[in-house]
């Protein structure tokens, strides 16, 4: 595989592409597909699996894998030539996702003011107020990737309609609060401005810093099942678990 550094643009996924000193960053796609998610979480976790020697950190984002090394134990084009060998040894685009996720099913309630955008939402995707309740629980959601705030899981994705815009008016939500857009979810694991909408609410804390065994409830590859449950349920659970069930995925 040549070095993207000799390119004179962007070659096609897969590649592999130096950041600064330090980094090696292996992109699937451009843009998000289920494919090219599950590609970059099984990526990773077979450098994980295989220990390799001078790899400091590996990452994922939403349609790619990262990985950090340290220049003094290996040289970058070792890394990427071991790198290119691992990426051409499968379609990682068909592998299995990588064992140990657990799937986690959190109470949520779209009742009154807990879900303010839920009409919205809903009117924007074509389909009634308990129609996009049933779409948001029917299945689980892979946590795509973490990002934005310590702990908060992208989920999704959903089906096409639900490929709403962000709005460019930020509103302020509480930890727990569930906002979608652009075909994703979010349980939000810190309060913060959002241009998402919210639909529900949820006492779930996805970032707990007072434990330090995981202070980060969600890994990705996890799924997240949302469970509707009403107000007087809600105010009934306490965070930071919020009623979750979580359970171990059998592979």
């Amino acid at each position: 595989m040549p070095d993207p550094s000799a390119l004179s643009g962007p070659s096609a996924p897969p590649r592999l592409t130096p950041l600064g000193l330090d980094g090696l960053l292996v992109t699937f796609a451009d843009s998000l597909d289920e494919a090219a998610n599950r590609a970059a979480l099984a990526f990773r976790a077979a450098v994980d699996a295989e220990g390799w020697d001078g790899v400091t950190e590996t990452a994922t984002s939403l349609a790619s894998a990262y990985l950090t090394f340290d220049p003094g134990r290996t040289a970058y084009d070792g890394l990427r030539d071991r790198a290119a060998d691992l990426l051409d040894s499968r379609d990682w685009r068909d592998a299995p996702l990588p064992a140990g996720r657990r799937r986690f099913t959190i109470p949520a309630c779209f009742d009154g003011d807990h879900a303010p955008r839920l009409d919205d939402v809903a009117a924007a995707v074509g389909i009634s107020r308990d129609a996009a309740i049933a779409q948001l629980c029917a299945d689980p959601l892979r946590a795509l990737a973490l990002g934005y705030a310590p702990g908060q899981a992208y989920l999704g994705d959903l089906p096409p309609a639900w490929d709403i815009a962000r709005r460019t008016d930020l509103t302020r939500v509480p930890t727990g609060a569930v906002v979608v857009a652009v075909r994703q979810a979010i349980v939000f694991a810190t309060s913060g401005p959002t241009g998402w909408n919210q639909v529900a609410m949820t006492r779930f804390h996805g970032f707990r810093p007072d434990d330090p065994d995981r202070p980060i409830a969600i890994a990705p590859g996890d799924e997240i099942r949302l469970r509707p449950v009403s107000a007087a349920d809600l105010d009934a659970l306490s965070p930071p678990d919020g009623g979750v069930e979580i359970v171990e995925i059998a592979e």
